[in-house]
């Protein structure tokens, strides 16, 4: 397949993954992070899992799957949700946004991967435009556990990412994906039962707003992401997830009302360009240098 068509299957991942805000605050009760974190991941691994009908063969293989689900999902929502409480929602989307920094840093580190000056630049540039999106003067105060929380999230993942690469197991993605999320789910669990009360009674639209975290925003995106960072290089990958503020703010104003500022404008053109960098520095990165997944 063409590269252009993994991008863009790739791309669709972080483009749904910014629905989450919009689909939160309308379809499910208020004041349950964790727990919806939980009922986001742990279902649809499990279905994914009678689906594929394999676990991981070895102590190895169920390690390595364990530090995956908990890198990508679990530490990282966690930590997410840390942030957005003790920050402003500007403040915690910028810190979160140095991901794709980090993951050129890991990628040198753990894969033996260059660090292209495009790259690095592309990388910077999409946290201006994701700041344009997202801050206001007014909102961007620092809180030092929430700076902490957002710092260690946006590591989590770029760290799940570099090793989703590196880590990946002789099986289907559709396996790959169920391992990680049921994974990610389980150890979500007894942080849900200790840190939150019960659900109440579930309303329809509770349990449709639920089911389209878990099987579109969750199984599915991660299906595509997986498969992108099987097909293309960390950095490449991890510099779409800009994508994800963009179709928030964008969903923002057309959905609900809110307002479109030209600095917010700036921001998305920002974003595109920092992408556009960064697939560019992905083309140009030599091909001997690409690792050869280990399992």
């Amino acid at each position: 397949m063409p590269r252009s068509m993994d991008l863009l299957l790739t791309a669709l991942a972080p483009a749904i993954w910014g629905s989450t805000y919009i689909v939160t605050t309308e379809f499910l009760p208020d004041g349950y992070p964790v727990t919806v974190a939980l009922l986001r991941a742990l279902p649809a691994g499990l279905l994914l899992l009678v689906i594929v009908r394999r676990l991981p063969k070895d102590g190895v293989c169920w390690g390595r799957v364990f530090v995956l689900g908990a890198l990508n999902f679990s530490i990282f929502w966690s930590l997410l949700f840390v942030a957005a409480y003790r920050l402003p929602g500007g403040v915690a989307a910028t810190v979160g946004a140095l991901q794709p920094l980090i993951v050129i840093f890991l990628a040198r580190s753990l894969l033996g991967a260059p660090i292209l000056a495009l790259s690095v630049v592309a990388s910077i540039a999409g946290i201006g435009g994701v700041a344009l999106l997202v801050l206001t003067p007014a909102g961007a105060t620092l809180d030092p556990v929430g700076i902490a929380a957002g710092l260690g999230g946006a590591v989590s993942m770029a760290a799940g990412t570099v090793l989703s690469r590196k880590w990946q197991p002789p099986v289907s993605l559709l396996t790959f994906t169920a391992w990680q999320l049921a994974a990610g789910g389980l150890l979500l669990l007894p942080l849900a039962l200790w840190s939150e009360p019960p659900l109440p009674a579930l309303s329809v639209a509770n349990l449709a707003g639920l089911g389209y975290l878990g099987l579109i925003g969750a199984a599915l995106t991660y299906f595509l992401w997986f498969r992108g960072i099987r097909k293309i290089e960390p950095a490449a990958v991890s510099t779409l997830g800009f994508l994800s503020p963009v179709t928030a703010v964008v969903l923002g104003w057309w959905a609900l009302g809110q307002s479109l500022t030209p600095p917010q404008l700036l921001g998305v053109f920002t974003v595109l360009g920092s992408v556009w960098l960064s697939q560019l520095a992905g083309r140009r990165r030599p091909a001997s240098t690409r690792p050869i997944p280990q399992t």
